[in-house]
């Protein structure tokens, strides 16, 4: 144990190592609830007008699924091959000391970019599913319903919207604690995924 911290440490593995460490420290950060998973995101930007550079970093970026996956799951999957592949290359040349050692650095790098790329396809359908199937409850934000049942900000009501077909019905709240009563007509605002319900506001007060 004491020997492979030692060469973890050691001046070729210590940015795997570190980059290592900063991931496990997110992830308990997320398990505690100070941080979430999208905290440190980015957004990758298809727009084919875009500046040359910037389309082209861009390309480089969702190529290795970075705007398909949240970052931290992409750099968990690259952070620990990374730190594996570098410890046990340099060690099995011994060069874990030594400038050859930190010549390496960028090569081993570069190589665990695809296997993150490998290891995150998975990811990318699963949150390609998450919001395909978010994206009919966000279609319902700024159009007009009608209030089916009272509703304010801690008593849950419906409302019903309607479609070219039949209305669809919503479970609502508001962020006020005065009722918005049956009958009345309201806008939606707002969509609340964790408790699957729809942010509403009277219409007369926007």
């Amino acid at each position: 144990m004491q020997e492979l911290l030692q060469a973890s440490f050691s001046s070729a593995n210590v940015f795997a190592s570190g980059l290592l460490v900063f991931v496990l420290l997110y992830w308990l950060t997320v398990l505690v609830g100070v941080l979430d998973i999208s905290s440190l995101d980015v957004e990758v930007d298809t727009n084919l007008d875009a500046d040359a550079s910037l389309a082209g970093l861009d390309a480089v970026l969702a190529f290795f699924h970075l705007g398909r996956v949240p970052l931290m799951i992409f750099l968990s999957f690259f952070a620990l091959p990374y730190w594996a592949v570098s410890v046990g290359v340099n060690y099995s040349l011994g060069t874990a000391s030594s400038w050859v050692g930190l010549l390496l650095l960028l090569p081993l790098a570069f190589f665990c970019l695809f296997i993150a790329k490998f290891l995150t396809y998975p990811f990318v359908k699963l949150f390609q599913t998450m919001e395909t199937e978010e994206a009919p409850n966000a279609a319902f934000i700024g159009q007009v319903c009608t209030v089916l049942l009272p509703a304010n900000n801690a008593q849950i009501g419906q409302a019903a919207v309607k479609t070219n077909g039949s209305p669809v019905l919503l479970n609502v709240k508001t962020s006020q604690e005065s009722l918005v009563q049956k009958g009345n007509t309201a806008v939606v605002i707002d969509y609340l995924p964790e408790t699957n319900l729809y942010l509403i506001e009277p219409y007369q007060t926007l």
